[in-house]
């Protein structure tokens, strides 16, 4: 068999922050022609492996091979010379200016840059692998797709032929992640070599052509796509068999718990975000939010929570003898004070959800808590509270000690999901749950919002995977521009036409007018 040269080679690659080991001997060897799915659990190290490839670390053992010869990558400048790009989850684009501009930013080219060349050039890449891009539009007018496509060009024109994607569907609808996918497989069929990051499996499958693992930051193996199944990759990341599936139970007897009428809300700019927004959510069932990134789920949450300013509209809580309360206008604190029992997880982990530099146990003491039919009982000690939550959602931290800024993004994310749905609510509002969580963590979090639907609770669950909406939602509210285009079961719902009504307001909407 002819032997190939590896496009990337890393070995022993080692990585600490602190007492923390990132990386621990890892290895990792991606070809020309192949894309190949990085996974791993939440802390395994995949993306700080991948940001020493890109320059932004700088390993403390180990040797990086590109094309076979031994590469000194100190900067994300050294890895553009190797041909290096990588593409972030987060966009670092300059809003006010357009996509040639924001590709331009910090080119070095002899005498005066010519935007019009760099436009062309734009173009001819597009072209060339399928891309849909005005290199003249600017940024702020631009969906999550096309700023995600302004990236990959900007690290195409410096001539990357060794792409990373973070996490690249993450808030994509259907329609765009299979645009992304014909994109890719363009790039491949031109030799380049890919890497992607991800947590979905069902796209692991669909695109890659080799999965690599990673486990408490060292590599544990590699196989053909073709070779393995989901179920089989997830039993890697974790050690052990992993069944994934998600039950979805009929509501018992649901009721009115939350009935929105009306609800228009502005941001702190003044530009709508939610416009005559009106639905219900049910007790003992889980309303699905879908919809692109910014069509208002955050700020429809943030209202319900008393944390928006609603300029017209009400939000009333139906209590179980059928009296009403109106939460319109009301800061958590009257909230809490009404009787209402009502949780949040917000999309800002860290802003609004936690505080960075306390520990675990001063972030449970945030909150008063009730004994109530969760996983977590006995929660009159907040130490006891956390200790639970770090065991029984499979927290990685040193110690309860540990501050929260510390922990990686998906250990954030599980204090936090743990210490809301230990406070008993009635009303259970999470944005983006599952954000940056593996795929174990994230079913170990479906099951315990089942478990608060099978309680009676009115969950509303605002989601960025389409699949995973529908398969946990009972109903699934769509948002476009603000607006409520549809409520549909989610048993039978169709994706496609969701991602349809995601990205337009149906025909019939526009009609009624």
């Amino acid at each position: 068999m002819e032997y190939r040269v590896p496009a990337v080679r890393m070995q022993n690659i080692s990585k600490t922050f602190g007492s923390i080991v990132a990386n621990d001997h890892a290895e990792l060897t991606v070809y020309r022609g192949e894309i190949l799915a990085l996974l791993g659990e939440n802390g395994s190290g995949k993306t700080t492996l991948m940001n020493m490839l890109a320059g932004i670390y700088y390993p403390d053992e180990g040797q990086i091979f590109i094309d076979g010869e031994e590469a000194v990558i100190a900067s994300p400048h050294d890895a553009y010379k190797y041909g290096i790009g990588m593409i972030h989850q987060h966009f670092k684009l300059v809003d006010v200016l357009s996509a040639a501009e924001n590709v331009a930013l910090g080119l070095k080219e002899k005498g005066r840059l010519n935007l019009k060349k760099v436009a062309e050039r734009i173009t001819e890449l597009c072209d060339q692998y399928g891309f849909e891009l005005d290199p003249w539009e600017k940024i702020y007018n631009m969906s999550v797709s096309e700023k995600q496509t302004v990236e990959i060009i900007k690290v195409l024109y410096r001539g990357a032929d060794i792409l990373i994607l973070d996490e690249p569907t993450a808030v994509l609808t259907p329609q765009e992640t299979e645009k992304l996918f014909t994109v890719l497989r363009n790039m491949r069929s031109d030799d380049k070599a890919i890497i992607i990051i991800t947590h979905k499996m069902n796209e692991v499958e669909e695109l890659s052509d080799r999965v690599a693992v990673l486990r408490k930051g060292a590599y544990v193996g590699d196989m053909l796509t073709k070779d393995t199944n989901a179920e089989e990759m997830s039993g890697m990341l974790v050690g052990h068999p992993v069944e994934l599936s998600i039950e979805r139970p009929d509501p018992v007897d649901p009721k009115p718990r939350i009935v929105v009428e009306g609800l228009t809300v502005r941001n702190e700019e003044g530009l709508l975000k939610l416009d005559d927004v009106s639905f219900t959510a049910n007790t003992g069932e889980i309303l699905g939010i879908a919809g692109i990134s910014g069509s208002g789920q955050k700020e429809l949450l943030e209202a319900i929570a008393g944390l928006q300013p609603v300029e017209k509209g009400s939000i009333r809580y139906i209590r179980d003898d059928g009296t009403e309360d109106e939460l319109t206008l009301k800061d958590p604190l009257t909230i809490q004070k009404m009787g209402v029992s009502l949780s949040f997880v917000p999309e800002d982990r860290l802003g609004m959800g936690l505080v960075g530099s306390m520990d675990i146990t001063e972030n449970m003491m945030l909150r008063s808590y009730r004994r109530g039919n969760s996983l977590f009982l006995d929660q009159k000690n907040p130490h006891k509270l956390a200790a639970e939550v770090v065991k029984d959602l499979s927290v990685n931290t040193p110690n309860l000690e540990t501050p929260v800024r510390r922990l990686s993004g998906g250990n954030v994310q599980k204090v936090l999901v743990g210490r809301e749905i230990a406070s008993a609510p009635t009303v259970l509002l999470t944005a983006y749950a599952v954000r940056g969580l593996d795929i174990n963590s994230s079913y170990m979090i479906y099951e315990l919002i089942n478990r608060q639907k099978a309680a009676g609770v009115a969950v509303v669950y605002v989601g960025e995977d389409l699949d995973v909406l529908l398969e946990l939602s009972d109903r699934i509210l769509v948002l476009c521009d603000g607006r409520v285009s549809g409520i549909l079961p989610g048993r039978g719902a169709d994706k496609k036409e969701v991602g349809l009504m995601m990205t337009r307001i149906r025909k019939e909407a526009a009609d009624e007018e």
